[in-house]
């Protein structure tokens, strides 16, 4: 049996089930995979927070609508554990967020609720995977050993427009761990990372150090940027956003990148 047909069989056996959709390629695939099998039994859920950017959250309500998805918003505030952006954000950012959404979902009759983590995700640091552990949520990709490069394929064989979609994460990534959250912070990268988009990078990532904005692209792309004229153009408009400072990763852009700090700090303790 193919993977696409054993995902069926995975949605198919819950008989209803709520699918955390960001709008990632990830999740689409799983929402929309889960609604041609359960129809209305199927419902997305997409959290809409301070730190997670207004445009993925309406590219998700587009995508839901065409796909003739059950779709519900999530208002939610910044957990207040992780106010002060500490190394285990992402464990208890999950604690929360999914606890939201396991209320939710219960609430509206779904007993079961699936997220978009893949096989290929444990090879980075990820301590948001214990969270979803402790709650229950079921990882179906991750559990039936879909890989990343599978679920593109398999979102492409289903004709889905979000097969070569770039990875994306929340904005708390953007920041380093000791950080103190502030949602203008959040809206200050969001506009530069828009900027970035705008002007044809896909993959990118803005990170933000006090009034100093590091930039990432994909490697494929550093030659597109490499031009003084768009080093000005970029300088110009996100002195305009507030920074004092641009600079270019020459590494590129890579996934986790702010873990480094976290590497850093364990060889300063000795371990």
């Amino acid at each position: 049996m193919n993977k696409l047909l054993r995902l069926e069989a995975f949605f198919a056996e819950l008989g209803t089930v709520a699918v955390a959709f960001s709008g990632g390629v990830d999740s689409t695939l799983l929402t929309v995979v889960a609604a041609r099998v359960l129809k209305e039994k199927a419902l997305a859920i997409t959290v809409h927070a301070p730190y997670i950017p207004d445009w993925e959250v309406h590219e998700a309500k587009e995508l839901a609508k065409a796909q003739g998805v059950v779709h519900h918003i999530l208002e939610l505030a910044v957990p207040d554990t992780v106010l002060d952006n500490p190394a285990d954000r992402c464990y208890l950012c999950k604690r929360e967020v999914f606890g939201n959404i396991l209320r939710h979902a219960h609430a509206h009759g779904f007993n079961t609720v699936v997220d978009g983590t893949n096989a290929d995700d444990s090879k980075d640091y990820r301590p948001g995977l214990r969270a979803l552990a402790e709650l229950g949520i079921k990882s179906p990709l991750q559990q039936l050993g879909i890989t990343k490069d599978e679920v593109r394929s398999l979102s492409r064989e289903l004709g889905l427009p979000t097969w070569n979609k770039p990875p994306y994460a929340c904005l708390l990534t953007r920041l380093p761990y000791g950080t103190r959250l502030q949602e203008g912070d959040f809206r200050q990268i969001e506009a530069a990372e828009v900027f970035m988009m705008q002007l044809g990078f896909r993959a990118v990532r803005v990170r933000k150090f006090g009034d100093l904005a590091k930039i990432e692209v994909d490697r494929e792309s550093l030659p597109k940027l490499l031009h003084m004229e768009l080093f000005d153009c970029i300088a110009t408009a996100f002195r305009g956003l507030g920074f004092s400072h641009v600079t270019l990763d020459m590494s590129g852009y890579r996934t986790g990148s702010m873990n480094d700090q976290l590497k850093l700090g364990e060889v300063a303790k000795g371990n």
